[in-house]
C-alpha cells in the first residue's frame, strides 16, 4: 500500500490542477479584477474537474511567473483564504503546490485541511528562476513542529524549468528521496509545464522507488496516459485539460471527461 491507497482509495489515481491566477505582489496581478477573479476562476476550475470524475484536486499558484524561492505572506493569505471559500464546494481530497517554497505550501495544507503537498523537497538546482537548493531537512522539522505528519510529501525528482546540480543519477536520486525520508511519493516531470514526462524516467524511478508511489507529474494527454500508467501509480494533470490545451485557460469538462475514459482503460 502507498500513500496514493491512503488518500484517494482508488486505483491509478487522477489528481487534477486548480491553476491560481496571479495572485497578489506578484508581477501579473490584475488589481482591477483583484481577488474576486481568483476566487471565481478556482471555483470554475473545481467544479468542472469534479464533475468530470477526477480523483484529487492540487491548487497551485501556478499564475505566479516568475516564481519565487520564498513567497510573500500575502501570496500565502490568498490561497489559504480562497481554498478555505470552496471547502464546502469540494468533496474529493485535494493537496497543496506553492512554486518553488514548499514550506510555504505545508503551511497552508495545514490551515487548510489539505491531505498533501507537492514541490521540490531534495537536490540542488540551476534554471530560470536561478538557484534552488531544496529545503528538504527544514521542511520535515516543519511539518513535526506544526503537527502535519499526516499531510504526504509528493517529491518532485526532476524539477521543471531546472537543472539538477547533482551529478548522481536519476536512479539515485529517487533512490535517497525516499530512503532519507523525504519523499512519501515520487513525481517524475518533463522539462516544462505541459511537456511529456520520459517514459524511460518513468520506469527508472518505479524501479528506485523503494515502494512509494510514482506518479507522472507533467504532459499527460489522452493519447499517453495509457502507457504512463501501466508504469505510474498515478497522475497529476493541468495543461491537457484546459480549454484549447492552454496551460492559462480554464478547465474543459468535456476534456476531463475524455481523460478519464482513457484511464479507465488500464484501471
Amino acid at each position: 500500500m502507498t500513500c496514493l491507497d491512503e488518500i484517494f482509495n482508488v486505483k491509478k489515481p487522477v489528481i487534477g490542477m486548480v491553476h491560481f491566477p496571479p495572485l497578489p505582489y506578484t508581477p501579473e496581478f490584475n488589481e482591477e479584477e483583484g481577488m474576486g477573479k481568483i476566487f471565481s476562476s478556482a471555483k470554475q476550475d473545481l467544479l468542472a474537474l469534479q464533475e468530470g470524475g477526477i480523483d484529487g484536486l492540487l491548487f497551485c499558484n501556478e499564475g505566479d511567473r516568475p516564481y519565487a524561492t520564498g513567497v510573500n505572506q500575502v501570496v500565502v493569505a490568498s490561497m489559504a483564504a480562497v481554498i478555505g471559500e470552496l471547502k464546502s464546494e469540494i468533496s474529493i481530497p485535494y493537496g497543496i503546490d506553492i512554486m518553488w517554497d514548499p514550506i510555504s505550501a505545508l503551511a497552508v495544507a495545514k490551515a487548510t485541511g489539505a491531505k498533501f503537498v507537492r514541490g521540490v523537497f531534495t537536490g540542488a538546482f540551476a534554471g530560470d528562476m536561478g538557484f534552488l537548493n531544496a529545503p528538504g531537512a527544514e521542511t520535515l522539522r516543519y511539518r513535526k513542529a506544526i503537527g502535519a505528519n499526516d499531510i504526504k510529501i509528493f517529491g518532485i525528482v526532476n524539477a521543471e524549468f531546472a537543472h539538477p546540480l547533482d551529478q548522481r543519477s536519476l536512479a539515485l536520486i529517487a533512490k535517497g528521496a525516499v530512503f532519507v525520508g523525504i519523499a512519501d511519493a515520487l513525481c517524475v516531470s518533463g522539462p516544462m509545464t505541459g511537456m511529456e514526462a520520459k517514459l524511460d524516467e518513468l520506469k527508472t524511478v518505479k524501479a528506485n522507488s523503494l515502494g512509494a508511489a510514482v506518479i507522472v507529474n507533467t504532459g499527460a494527454r489522452k493519447d499517453n496516459i495509457i502507457k504512463q500508467l501501466e508504469v505510474a501509480d498515478g497522475v497529476i494533470v493541468g495543461t491537457s485539460l484546459k480549454f484549447n490545451g492552454d496551460t492559462w485557460k480554464n478547465v474543459d469538462i468535456k476534456r476531463v471527461r475524455e481523460f478519464m475514459e482513457a484511464v479507465q482503460q488500464v484501471r
